[in-house]
């Protein structure tokens, strides 16, 4: 997930309408009247410290407060950017919640917790989103390291019943000395697809006891809604609750129905009806997803910037739209990607809006190369029956268009948020003879770490993975992919290639997906991990590729190295250096796909760049030579499940010391096994033990820490390998 800092309001206390907030208001039709003013005691937003606040306000101005909340919403997404859709149509249910129950005691639990913006207004951190000079102060989840109304760190999905039952058993053990009142999870905007989900749900009923769960039915998830469930949700929407069958009902869950999901008063009421209920219930809202948007005249249209302005006739900015139920086959409207023109109802661009100053810049890694890897795949769908996409939701954020899924049809599935079974589902196409392609997040993979051991690996099944956001990055501390290699690299069977470019992106992909039985294909799964920016950058400037210019040779071709290829020159030679992989190859012809490419031949140092670190390698190894007339020897090992134990066999001739870096974390990671290679195969020729220095990630969680900021914590800069690297003769 991006962010964005906050700019264009003027900061003074009187929030004056201003540059991008003046546009903001003329976007929305917001008189700056209107606009809350962290300053101004005459907005009732402003008053709000915590939901006591809240249960003060007369009944009458509950509206009020929730219009002044989708205000502040709406201009929040223009400047910032977030998970603006979801929170819009959550406005009044959680003005509701905290109207009728007494939060921290009564323990609000939210589902993918983007949609807690209007949670954390309510309880005190109004202001880092009415003032632009705090919008970095909180994060886009809840967290209880900001509030005590935050009960966990949640970005991920599915979990909040989960951890409403756990919260629920201690009270009802503990009794009235817990100090917790009501629990009440809040889960929807997709999350109830997930797996977990349903096993909370079979957990309550058998439980029992107090336990609201809310569940927000916006008709949407990330992207469309998929899966068998949604048909007997949309006959109960559409019978007011009353049909069946009801699958609350069938884990054995009392249930009601609101409607009016958008009406703070019947929100109010319904709360108040099951508030110290003594027996699990489901709360089934149906709310609107991005409520209050600007609305677009016609499908043509939102290929444009053009819109009609929102309405503040209703008493809380939300008007009639009919972008909902939609025929075609995405079950959403016809928006491209997810963060261009939000708008109300089944849209998928409102899951994620980027800034406005965002607006117009070049695709992010992901949605560049997602883009380039189905547009590979998409004319080998007529020849290839069993080439399948796969993507467990967030199919946008990673470049699957819109156009590509209708393109495909069955060729691509949205399992929705469901990373288990999507690979599970995966493996079972595979062991038909299948091609299947996973594409998704890193972080969100790690809930599938058991299907990747036991269906996919252990079982030897031909699945590709794409890992998108691996590596170090600047996201939130629930979207760090900083541990992928750790966990893809170590799982038996499994290759990990980490391609430097889009050539070789595009080629390990072909590799990946040849069909069964070709002669170079693999014997098992293979995860490529995507490139970042720091490989996007270096295509897009090729002097951030100091010494290829990002022109590099063909891949090599197995062959074993002669001994006496770098001892006579006292360097290695890229031409006869190919080096064998130190594991057995599955097929033969598929071993050049784990040998090392060595783009530079030198001597006395060796750098080997893993991933998104191999420009780093590169520049480093200019710096040595204008500095300190050093020639390093620049390797690029383009995978990171096995070492080329040849090549660095090779390196103790001539070089004093190896050099690691990977964007990742270092404990359990790629680099550590080069240093565990040296040490294991010690020589008793001291001066043939080259030292090596590993540069990487620290084990820790960080959370919006630039990308920047992060190459400076761990050493990877220029400035810190050299120094590190002259320190040392």
């Amino acid at each position: 997930m991006r962010s964005a800092s906050g700019n264009g309001f003027d900061s003074s206390d009187s929030f004056a309408v201003s540059g991008a907030a003046e546009r903001t208001a003329r976007l929305h039709d917001i008189p700056p009247s209107i606009t809350p003013s962290h300053g101004d005691d005459s907005h009732l937003l402003s008053r709000i410290a915590s939901p006591a606040d809240v249960k003060a306000l007369a009944p009458n101005e509950l509206a009020e407060l929730c219009r002044e909340i989708r205000t502040t919403l709406l201009a929040y997404g223009h400047q910032h950017g977030g998970h603006i859709g979801s929170n819009l149509g959550m406005v009044e249910a959680t003005v509701a919640l905290h109207r009728v129950f007494d939060s921290p005691r009564d323990r609000i639990v939210f589902d993918v917790s983007h949609q807690s913006y209007v949670h954390k207004m309510l309880t005190g951190r109004a202001a880092a989103y009415l003032d632009p000079d705090r919008f970095s102060e909180v994060t886009g989840f809840t967290n209880p390291d900001e509030s005590k109304h935050d009960q966990f760190v949640l970005g991920h999905t599915g979990t909040s019943i989960s951890l409403a039952c756990g919260l629920a058993k201690t009270r009802d053990m503990e009794g009235p000395n817990s100090g917790i009142g009501n629990v009440i999870a809040v889960i929807g905007d997709g999350s109830l697809s997930s797996g977990v989900a349903f096993e909370g749900l079979n957990n309550a009923a058998e439980q029992g006891g107090n336990l609201i769960i809310v569940f927000n039915d916006n008709e949407m998830s990330i992207a469309g809604d998929f899966g068998g469930m949604y048909g007997p949700l949309a006959r109960l929407r559409a019978s007011g609750g009353t049909a069946q069958p009801n699958l609350f009902n069938a884990f054995g869950l009392d249930y009601r129905y609101v409607e009016a999901g958008n009406d703070v008063s019947a929100l109010v009421a319904a709360f108040e009806e099951v508030r110290d209920i003594d027996h699990p219930v489901v709360v089934h809202i149906h709310t609107l997803k991005g409520a209050g948007y600007d609305g677009e005249e016609t499908h043509a249209d939102r290929q444009t910037a053009s819109a009609s302005p929102v309405s503040f006739d209703s008493p809380t900015g939300v008007h009639p739209t009919d972008n909902v139920n939609h025929s075609e086959p995405w079950h959403s409207d016809h928006c491209n990607l997810s963060d261009h023109e939000p708008h109300e109802g089944q849209c998928e661009a409102s899951h994620w809006q980027n800034p406005d100053a965002a607006i117009g810049k070049p695709d992010d890694p992901r949605k560049h190369y997602g883009k380039m890897a189905m547009a590979a795949l998409e004319p080998r769908f007529a020849a290839e029956p069993g080439l399948v996409v796969i993507s467990p939701a967030t199919p946008g954020s990673n470049g699957i268009t819109h156009e590509f899924r209708e393109r495909a049809g069955a060729h691509y599935v949205d399992t929705g948020i469901t990373e288990s079974h999507a690979v599970a589902y995966a493996a079972g196409i595979a062991r038909a003879g299948g091609t299947p392609v996973v594409a998704t997040t890193a972080s969100f993979f790690q809930r599938a770490y058991d299907q990747f051991f036991q269906e996919m690996s252990l079982n030897r099944s031909r699945v590709t993975v794409l890992d998108f956001l691996g590596g170090l990055s600047g996201s939130d501390n629930t979207h760090s992919g900083a541990y992928d290699v750790t966990m893809f690299s170590n799982i038996p069977g499994a290759t990990m290639l980490v391609p430097t470019s889009a050539r070789d992106y595009l080629a390990d992909l072909a590799w990946a997906t040849a069909p069964a039985g070709s002669a170079d294909a693999p014997a098992g799964p293979v995860v490529i991990r995507v490139p970042g920016e720091a490989i996007l950058a270096a295509e897009r400037d090729a002097t951030l590729l100091p010494v290829t210019g990002g022109q590099i040779a063909d891949r090599p071709q197995s062959a074993s190295l002669p001994a006496s290829a770098s001892s006579a020159s006292g360097g290695i030679s890229a031409a006869t250096v190919r080096g064998t992989v130190s594991v057995t190859a599955q097929h033969a012809g598929a071993r050049h796909m784990l040998d090392w490419r060595v783009n530079q031949t030198g001597s006395q140092v060796a750098i080997i760049g893993l991933g998104n670190a191999y420009p780093l390698a590169e520049q480093t190894a200019a710096a040595l030579s204008d500095d300190y007339g050093i020639t390093a020897t620049v390797i690029d090992p383009r995978q990171c499940t096995s070492l080329d134990s040849d090549v660095l066999e090779s390196l103790r001739d001539g070089h004093q010391q190896v050099i690691t870096l990977e964007d990742g974390q270092l404990e359990g990671g790629w680099s550590e096994k080069v240093t565990a290679y040296y040490a294991n195969h010690h020589v008793s020729d001291g001066s043939r033990n080259p030292r090596v220095l590993n540069f990487g990630a620290a084990k820790e969680f960080t959370d919006r820490v630039s990308l920047g900021e992060l190459n400076e914590r761990y050493g990877l800069t220029v400035e810190q390998v050299t120094e590190a690297i002259t320190r040392c003769f």
